[in-house]
């Protein structure tokens, strides 16, 4: 089996903890961004392109076991 490990994406179940009302980022995502070397969330589209890879026989038939993160190198990042 193979699956994919999405990041930090903004969603409506999340929205209230990572901005304030005023649309200010809170303290939760200055930390989460500060740790993601790419510097911002995911978008949902960019999901796309690694699903779209697993899920085709000829570009993926022999990997196997395998989660892929799509999380802007957070999993990745040492700090340093």
């Amino acid at each position: 089996m193979n699956a994919i490990a999405p990041g930090f994406f903004v969603t409506t179940q999340n929205k209230g903890l990572l901005f304030n009302e005023d649309g200010t980022p809170t303290a939760r995502t200055e930390k989460i961004l500060a740790a993601t070397p790419m510097g911002r969330f995911g978008e949902a589209e960019e999901l796309n392109g690694t699903l779209l890879y697993l899920i085709n026989e000829k570009m993926s038939g022999f990997v196997t076991g395998v989660v892929v993160p799509i999380d802007g190198g957070f999993s990745a990042y040492s700090g340093v």
